[in-house]
């Protein structure tokens, strides 16, 4: 792949209860870009969250592949999620959403547009007549950022776009309060990796409690420590909750 391309993406089959009215809505799609990092995409908006590809032994592109990115969503300040911020939002002229630590750590960085929130806000993304409500939520988790200066709190995301919900647990231990902010989400995207994140049990405990329609796992299999069978966690979904689960590869993509 040449660095002008956009990243190869393979998308796997959508959703088989669509109704013939979101026909006429936008496509969501949601594209699993390694470890932690996604791509976002609804009409014009391309929106990627925590991307970590610099020094990432899991990722298949590099921050220079990343085109036309209008927006950065960042969960907290970790090295593996905000590795590329800066060189992605400064090239692309991204706007870069986070905490509001963050975000002031990033604005050091020499990005120009950012927008720090909190716990419980929600902000609007828009690009040409198109937008999704971000809704930032809470997650149990630490944030230094990589400097040592404090970064915040750790956070969550809920996307709310046509009607549509999808709710980025990102790094985070299982607690009950998921259920007040995503219950009966569209799509789930949780962590499995364990020892840094919730691992498979509680993953499963929290797909029972907030009962999405599908769940698509996420940071794992990065490095050994948070090695992860997502095969046989898919099969424990299935067998145990209502949900329906969907193993991405690195570099599919999901629509919704």
């Amino acid at each position: 792949m040449s660095g002008g391309d956009r990243p190869d993406i393979t998308v796997i089959d959508e959703p088989s209860d669509r109704t013939s009215t979101l026909e006429t809505f936008f496509i969501m799609k949601l594209t699993w870009l390694s470890h932690a990092s996604w791509l976002i995409e609804f009409g014009s908006l391309r929106v990627l969250l925590d991307p970590f590809f610099t020094d990432n032994p899991a990722a298949q592109v590099q921050a220079d592949d990343l085109e036309d990115v209008t927006h950065v969503l960042v969960s907290h300040g970790h090295f593996d999620h905000v590795a590329d911020v800066g060189s992605i939002a400064k090239r692309c002229g991204a706007s870069v959403i986070a905490n509001f630590e963050t975000a002031l750590w990033v604005g050091k960085q020499g990005v120009d547009d950012t927008v720090g929130m909190n716990i419980g806000g929600t902000t609007t993304l828009t690009a040409g007549d198109d937008s999704l409500a971000a809704k930032m939520v809470p997650a149990i988790h630490s944030s230094g950022l990589p400097d040592g200066s404090y970064g915040g709190t750790a956070a969550g995301f809920v996307l709310t776009a046509d009607q549509r919900r999808i709710y980025f647990a990102c790094d985070t231990a299982f607690f009950g309060d998921m259920t007040f902010y995503a219950e009966g989400v569209d799509v789930a995207v949780l962590p499995i990796g364990d020892l840094f994140t919730m691992g498979v049990d509680d993953c499963v405990a929290a797909i029972k409690l907030i009962q999405p329609k599908i769940v698509l796992p996420t940071h794992y299999n990065t490095w050994p420590p948070i090695a992860q069978d997502a095969d046989a966690w898919a099969k424990r979904v299935i067998a145990e909750t209502g949900s329906e689960a969907r193993v991405l590869k690195v570099g599919e993509a999901f629509e919704v």
